[in-house]
């Protein structure tokens, strides 16, 4: 089963200054237009674990949240699935996205904002 990590949760963790990898899973134009501060792109594609290890180059203990657009949006499902599956051990699902940061009153990051 999936950890799972709500917005409150998420704003908790920044506000502390933990040490978590968060990690945007939408297209690159997506990000660049609005996404959580400090949060870092890694777009879903069928190369998402490469890029991934690639871009983050985290250690497989890491604090990582993954989070796309909403609860209805799979593709962090899919992107955390991956992680576990390639032996990180503390991966979490930010199952509201933006539209649950954004529903919040948090603040974004990008272009659009």
């Amino acid at each position: 089963m999936l950890n799972t990590i709500t917005t409150e949760e998420v704003r908790k963790k920044i506000d502390a200054g933990e040490d978590f990898i968060l990690t945007d899973v939408l297209a690159a134009n997506s990000f660049e237009a609005r996404h959580i501060p400090n949060a870092k792109s890694v777009p879903y594609s069928t190369n998402f674990l490469e890029d991934f290890e690639k871009t983050i180059n985290a250690a497989k203990d890491a604090d990582i949240v993954v989070y796309c657009a909403s609860s209805g949006c799979q593709l962090s499902v899919l992107a955390a699935n991956l992680l576990v599956d390639a032996g990180y051990s503390n991966v979490s699902h930010f199952v509201d996205g933006l539209a649950g940061w954004m529903q919040a009153g948090e603040k974004f990051e990008g272009e659009a904002v």
